[in-house]
């Protein structure tokens, strides 16, 4: 069970807090921090630790579960069903990756520039 698994919020971060919350769970997926098969802590634990409302975490878990990475298994709880897609969980990252640009004052064009910098410097 994956009771120790840490997620954590960015206060700054202007988006809803269950989205917050679902980007969260999804990179401790992402990046095997849980793996399929494990389960999650439940809902008041993750909430506690994220010093958010149950209903939040409640709201991320279902959505994660519409795309099909988390089952709900009455008396056995949460579970992950599979990684993300790899290209939607990068899709995912590069949006939080605009979004903490943005509050930095650096726009989307700035941000292609850098990574085109920094292809440039990949050996």
């Amino acid at each position: 069970m994956a009771s120790t698994m840490l997620l954590t919020l960015d206060l700054n971060d202007p988006r809803p807090l269950h989205e917050q919350v679902s980007a969260a769970i999804k990179r401790a997926i992402t990046t095997g921090d849980v793996t399929p098969g494990d389960r999650l802590p439940p809902a008041r634990d993750l909430a506690a630790a994220l010093g958010v409302n149950a209903n939040t975490v409640l709201r991320s878990l279902r959505e994660l579960r519409d795309e099909g990475l988390l089952e709900f298994r009455r008396g056995r709880g949460v579970s992950v069903l599979r990684r993300p897609d790899g290209r939607a969980a990068l899709r995912t990252r590069v949006r939080d990756l605009l979004d903490e640009a943005a509050q930095y004052g650096v726009g989307p064009e700035d941000v292609l520039a850098i990574v085109k910098e920094l292809m440039e410097e990949s050996p």
